[in-house]
């Protein structure tokens, strides 16, 4: 029955398919049609990779501080370092730049100049109220000079939020519906009212050089030029391999059906994230040119296997079926093994990596049932080809290029291995240096116009990145008590001193400003009552909520009274240097909060993000490790030999530690972005060592179990191959390095070399593998007649070898 499957089956599809070439291509056009239909479903992402599982113990507290306190990236901020701010030319112009905006439903507050309130007490009603920090009727270049005087001198509740005392930076904010935050509608916004061009307006009549950033705003501008990317990597890819494809082959009609195919691929692929409704995320949107990546190698191997056949015998109905019964088995093998490598991701408790590994596997797949229906059919109707398309079969420089790997092997095995045995120890000695790093702003394009804008608030107000901490009183009122409050402002103490975190606010902030307005807005008397004080201010405060002046509360305390928030900045710094600030945070509120009466919270995206990265690699070091089994497992199955399991894996793990020692050495840290190479490029390289070790055991037999002779056959059977498709490999994931996103360009840069190493392991490393196992493996007991037989012999063949 298996061998059956061995040699009649792929012979039966051969048939098959060049019998019924216009149903099968109808039936493609048919489903690509199908698929393109279901692009109407593609949309954007618009919230952060959350790359914790929902049922995380992280997201669970993340979850519920949202539940109490809303969403907390609605923030959109707006400023300037300038000292013409302040005149009453640009303010005017600045009012109406924000009117619009004000009014928008999709906007819950807006902080500016003219509509900032400030404290004032209201002796009378034994309340404070919010009173305008600027009489719109007076306003001149005289007043404002007074008032700018005042903004920076005797609100001192606003310094961290609203102005650098120190340099004179300003910032105004925008607060966003929270409803809207993560729906089109904020993008909708953005574009309408802080576009370049509106913003390039207002710089133009005002002569401000206006810095605009906020999660809202960094997200969707970020969103953007991932899209714009898809289309740049697409084309690229496109255009990069068929030219390689055309450099290798000469002849215009195999490019065109190989692009023609992947073509079909991306299509196909856009259709499936539209038809299981997933989103384009950063991962999903590298997808449709790693399609046109990884399909080119197929339609090398089996258009160079038909024009092998041709040069041979120059029949072409006997030339289209042997492409599909011999090439048939060991390409549906690769592209398994190549889905294997993505589809790991599926195991993961990522949301992010699943939808990214179910995507990727199954167009893999698809990929395969593609190249062997359409290529085939598409030369069944082309004439033979012509001398010319045959010459790059005999090329000198492959000739070159595979003697002197022949003779590398042949001669200088023993350098070979202490080469091999060098890097490993190179290579582990630069993995022990790599360091992990994870932030959400991290990867953005640096070049981008929001970008430095990002970076122009970390240096004026130390970052746009939410860190929250929640405390909770364990009791309703609570957050209200003079000795929660004194411990908050111990906290924010230990927050303040560390560099990179910005000035923390809380409800303390607001009792100090109490305070302050209770004394008549003196400065001075910023800071906590006494117990003295405790009764009158607390009364004062008390009063404003109930008659109204909720706003003053809500934003720094639940409905409850029971849960007090603490809201700081954080710079774009790396893993590494946010554990050190957590635990320092950790033990100071360790020692502060007693834990029986207090329960104290880290959350935010911010330490979401962190956390989601180290749960990230670890899952992904499992994935890979899952690989590797899953991998080895069809080895086993494939070649029922132990010891070529072994030689197989080896040439391909070796590149995966010579890349990361390479990460090592060249300080490229672990984050989502790099971790993902490893498991993908395991899953590709692995095809030229099946590739190899497949055409290695027919000329064993046909050799009748001669090691030497089979291995230099096998290297020039299948060098050129696995050479072709190493450097469209190569080029084609080099592609990436375009992107203006750091992980992209590390994702890209770092395949493509270990794809590389890859090839230089298989054609060199490997056959020197096996010549020198020559005497342990050079019996038929070693080669027990496989499940699959790879490489199926033709019937022809079969005579030849039994003569």
């Amino acid at each position: 029955m298996l061998k059956w499957l061995n040699t009649s089956f792929w012979d039966y599809i051969a048939s098959k398919i060049l019998r019924n070439r216009i149903f099968l291509l109808v039936l493609v056009l048919l489903f690509t049609l199908f698929m393109a239909f279901q692009w109407k479903n593609i949309r954007f992402t618009f919230t952060e990779a959350n790359l914790l599982p929902d049922d995380h113990e992280v997201n669970i507290q993340y979850n519920s501080f949202l539940d109490k306190f809303g969403e907390e990236g609605n923030l959109i901020v707006l400023g300037f370092k300038d000292e013409k701010f302040f005149t009453e030319k640009n303010i005017r112009a600045w009012e109406k730049f924000v009117s619009n905006i004000r009014k928008d439903k999709a906007v819950e507050l807006t902080i500016s100049i003219e509509d900032l309130k400030v404290l004032s007490k209201d002796t009378l009603a034994q309340k404070f109220k919010l009173v305008p920090f600027i009489n719109n009727d007076s306003i001149s270049d005289a007043y404002l000079k007074q008032k700018e005087a005042e903004f920076f001198t005797d609100l001192p509740f606003y310094e961290g939020m609203l102005f650098n005392k120190k340099s004179g930076a300003v910032r105004f904010a925008i607060y966003l519906d929270k409803k809207i935050v993560n729906t089109k509608a904020r993008k909708e916004f953005i574009e309408k009212y802080l576009s370049a061009e509106k913003i390039n307006a207002f710089e133009q009549e005002t002569n401000l050089d206006l810095r605009v950033s906020g999660m809202p705003y960094i997200r969707t501008l970020n969103a953007n030029s991932i899209t714009e990317e898809i289309g740049l990597f697409v084309g690229a890819a496109l255009g990069i391999t068929s030219l390689l494809f055309f450099f290798f082959f000469r002849s215009i009609r195999a490019t065109l059906i190989s692009m023609s195919v992947v073509i079909i691929g991306v299509m196909w692929s856009f259709g499936t994230l539209g038809l299981l409704n997933y989103e384009i995320t950063v991962l999903t949107a590298i997808i449709p040119p790693l399609i046109i990546v990884i399909g080119i190698p197929n339609c090398i191997f089996l258009i160079n296997k038909y024009q092998s056949e041709i040069r041979n015998h120059g029949n072409k109905a006997k030339s289209l079926q042997r492409v599909i019964a011999k090439v048939g088995n060991s390409t549906l093998m690769t592209n398994l093994t190549t889905a294997a490598g993505f589809g790991t991701f599926i195991f993961t408790d990522s949301k992010l990596l699943k939808e990214f590994g179910v995507v990727a596997s199954l167009n893999i797949v698809f990929l395969f049932f593609l190249c062997l229906i359409i290529i085939p059919i598409a030369y069944s109707y082309m004439p033979l080809p012509k001398e010319k398309h045959l010459a790059h079969l005999g090329k000198n420089y492959m000739a070159s290029f595979l003697n002197w790997i022949e003779n590398t092997v042949k001669n200088r095995r023993v350098t070979i291995f202490a080469f091999v045995i060098s890097l490993l120890v190179l290579g582990v000695i630069g993995i022990t240096k790599i360091k992990v790093s994870g932030s959400i702003i991290e990867d953005m394009p640096k070049k981008a116009a929001f970008f430095e804008d990002i970076v122009f608030y970390e240096q004026e107000f130390d970052g746009v990145m939410p860190l929250e901490i929640v405390v909770d009183t364990k009791r309703p009122k609570g957050a209200l008590k003079a000795a929660t409050l004194l411990k908050i402002e111990e906290l924010q103490e230990t927050i303040e001193e560390i560099p990179e975190l910005s000035k923390p606010v809380s409800i303390v902030n607001v009792v100090k400003y109490s305070k302050q307005a209770f004394y008549n807005g003196n400065p001075d008397f910023y800071e906590l009552p006494t117990k003295q004080e405790e009764v009158f201010i607390l009364s004062y405060i008390k009063n404003s909520v109930q008659k109204g002046n909720e706003n003053m509360l809500k934003s720094y305390v639940d409905s409850t009274g029971q849960y007090a928030r603490i809201t700081t900045f954080m710079r774009d710094i790396g893993t590494d240097k946010m554990e050190k600030i957590e635990l320092r945070l950790q033990d100071k509120i360790d020692h502060i909060f007693p834990k029986e009466r207090y329960e104290v919270t880290l959350t935010g995206k911010a330490y979401v993000f962190e956390k989601g990265t180290h749960y990230l690699i670890g899952n992904l070091v499992q994935s890979l490790l899952f690989a590797i089994l899953l991998i080895a497992l069809l080895m086993a199955y494939l070649f029922r030999s132990f010891k070529m399991i072994i030689v197989s894996l080896i040439p391909n793990l070796l590149p995966l530690i010579m890349t990361a020692g390479l990460m090592g050495y060249f300080g490229i840290p672990i984050k989502p972005s790099t971790i993902l190479v490893f498991s993908i490029a395991f899953g590709i390289s692995v095809d030229d060592t099946i590739h190899f070790l497949a055409k290695y055991r027919q000329e064993l037999i046909a050799n009748n179990w001669k090691i030497k002779r089979s291995v230099y056959a096998t290297l020039k059977e299948a060098g050129i191959s696995m050479f072709y498709t190493s450097v469209v490999l190569f080029f084609g994931f080099s592609v990436f390095t375009l992107s203006s996103f750091g992980g992209t360009v590390a994702l890209g840069g770092l395949v493509a070399t270990t794809l590389l190493f890859a090839m230089l392991s298989n054609l060199i490393l490997l056959p020197a593998l096996l010549l020198a196992l020559e005497k342990t493996i050079a019996n038929k007991e070693e080669f027990i007649e496989p499940k699959i037989d790879i490489l199926a012999q033709g019937k022809d063949e079969e005579k030849s070898n039994k003569k």
